[in-house]
């Protein structure tokens, strides 16, 4: 898309979401004094917290942490996360006047032009603004993961994704498939297994559960696998897949039951439901692939930021070749306290990149 003949607004930074990392972010920008904007694809406050389904209440939220500088107390652990978290947000974003512009869709970042060069381009629906950093907050919601299997579009049934997912009534009588190994896959088949006529749990590979206390050496340890991925240039995995599943009282009675008993993933999908290779078979009305979801990250592609193995590497925050992005809430700081730590972190480096700019030093 040709913007050249567009007004460009002119800042030292452009935040990309408004989510837990996006408002960290903005949060230390404003601490810092620099000059920022933060624009946020969503209709209203709350990230993708918003578009969670009514039965994920706060209290089964796991791992919820408060932003900088503003706790989040007194919540009703039976109301929707979606609404607790989304009003937090918003009282956070009045609280510290982060004024965050939406809904705003930014359809890509690429070098600056003419008198911009050396500067970012951000490319968006309400315009086009010129940056000298820019710190990508863009979070996993908006692309979620579908595999690949031979008759999947024959399949006569329902289809649908976690990012879709509704809450456990509209499964009523039915029988369905849930496929996925992480902690969302888990909750749906426990509240799912309380309405469906039968429900069928597959993976890709047998689950892990986790029995015990998870301090904070066992999240260092999980941080670190994954923030060894990044920076090999892979795709992140999210910090939850290397801690294994929490051996709750839930999750112990849907194993007791029988609900939790595992299949590995079938062969092919049919109209009526699903094969697997030893021909046994199983007849669904709902195939559910609470399969995960994938960094968005798609408007950075015109800096050419991805390695050969898929990902962007990033050291700290930093994307390896692009000192001037910053990766926040992807790959090891895709945690709610992770998310905040490296909003800080970012708009440290940030600010010793617009000095060393500012005094025409060389780059470190």
């Amino acid at each position: 898309m040709n913007n050249a003949t567009r007004d460009v607004d002119t800042v030292d930074v452009v935040v990309v979401g408004a989510g837990q990392a996006g408002l960290s972010s903005a949060y230390h920008l404003a601490r810092a004094g620099l000059d920022h904007v933060v624009l946020d694809h969503a209709p209203r406050p709350g990230g993708a917290w918003q578009y969670r389904w009514p039965s994920l209440t706060y209290g089964r939220v796991h791992g919820m942490h408060a932003l900088p500088g503003m706790e989040l107390t007194g919540a009703d652990p039976l109301r929707p996360s979606s609404e607790v978290i989304g009003e937090y947000f918003a009282s956070y974003e009045d609280r510290f006047d982060l004024r965050v512009r939406r809904p705003v869709d930014v359809s890509a970042v690429r070098e600056g032009d003419g008198g911009d060069h050396g500067r970012l381009r951000v490319e968006t629906s309400a315009g086009v603004w010129s940056a000298r950093a820019l710190i990508n907050a863009t979070g996993t919601w908006d692309r979620p993961f579908w595999p690949r299997y031979p008759g999947q579009e024959t399949f006569r049934g329902r289809q649908l994704h976690t990012a879709d997912y509704p809450g456990p009534q509209e499964f009523a009588g039915a029988r369905v498939i849930v496929v996925g190994g992480g902690t969302s896959a888990v909750q749906h088949l426990l509240e799912i297994a309380e309405v469906a006529a039968e429900t069928t749990w597959v993976t890709r590979r047998p689950p892990v559960f986790r029995d015990g206390g998870f301090g904070e050496a066992e999240g260092r340890a999980a941080v670190a696998l994954v923030d060894e991925r990044v920076r090999r240039g892979l795709p992140p995995q999210s910090v939850v897949s290397v801690t294994g599943l929490p051996l709750n009282e839930a999750v112990r009675a849907g194993l007791a039951s029988g609900v939790l008993d595992r299949r590995p993933v079938f062969d092919r999908i049919t109209a009526t439901g699903a094969v697997w290779a030893d021909g046994s078979r199983v007849d669904a009305d709902v195939i559910l692939w609470a399969t995960g979801f994938r960094a968005a990250v798609d408007h950075l592609a015109p800096l050419r930021l991805r390695e050969p193995g898929g990902g962007i590497r990033v050291e700290g925050t930093r994307a390896v070749r692009d000192e001037r992005v910053h990766l926040v809430g992807y790959g090891p700081s895709a945690s709610t306290i992770g998310a905040n730590r490296a909003g800080g972190a970012a708009v440290r480096e940030i600010r010793r990149l617009l000095t060393r700019e500012r005094v025409g030093s060389p780059a470190a």
